[in-house]
């Protein structure tokens, strides 16, 4: 395979979602209409990340090599008429109200959507695990009528996953915000 030309390479390595997005939007201003930025990350939960918000801004998201324990992604800055506002998910709860609702016995659905690493040592207790990148494929295992609440650590893979969802057909999701960041409700961990 050639080399890929990148105009500017990013430097995420050791950083947790929600950073190498974060970093990611800032370069991405800086640069021409397509020009193509690499943004090398060690999170494995960058590649759904990169993917979910190039889909949603309209830059195009080139590929992804991996080299070692390190992921470079490619993204090609879009015209200013192709870029898309960024747009949230409409329906947002705190952790808070989700541990409440927990506590009180409703009927919700905890879709974690964190990488199988994160889900390992801490969790909800009895949330369902579909790691985003996983999501578009295993969207079976979900029942389009639950009240399905989505967590990740901060709340930004959730919200490209309720998005997602809502874009199949899935009427009551919502987002958790700050995530598991913000969680202060009870939490179980596999055990050795």
């Amino acid at each position: 395979m050639s080399e890929i030309k990148a105009n500017q390479t990013l430097d995420c390595k050791g950083l947790a979602c929600p950073m190498p997005i974060v970093k990611t939007k800032k370069a991405m201003d800086r640069l021409e209409a397509g020009q193509v930025i690499e943004v090398q990350a060690t999170d494995k939960g960058s590649l759904a990340d990169i993917q979910g918000w190039a889909q949603n801004t309209g830059h195009q998201y080139i590929g992804t090599i991996e080299e070692g324990n390190v992921l470079k992604h490619y993204i090609r800055k879009s015209a200013p008429e192709e870029v898309k506002d960024e747009k949230k998910h409409p329906y947002i709860v705190s952790a808070e109200e989700l541990e409440n609702k927990l506590a009180a016995g409703e009927n919700v659905v905890v879709l974690d959507v964190r990488e199988p690493a994160e889900y390992a040592f801490n969790r909800i207790p009895g949330a369902v695990s579909i790691p985003l990148g996983e999501l578009e494929s295993r969207i079976h295992e979900l029942n389009p009528d639950d009240d399905i609440h989505v967590v990740c650590r901060t709340g930004i893979r959730s919200d490209l996953a309720c998005r997602l969802l809502a874009e199949k057909g899935f009427k009551n999701v919502k987002n958790v915000e700050p995530g598991m960041s913000g969680w202060t409700g009870p939490t179980e961990k596999n055990r050795s």
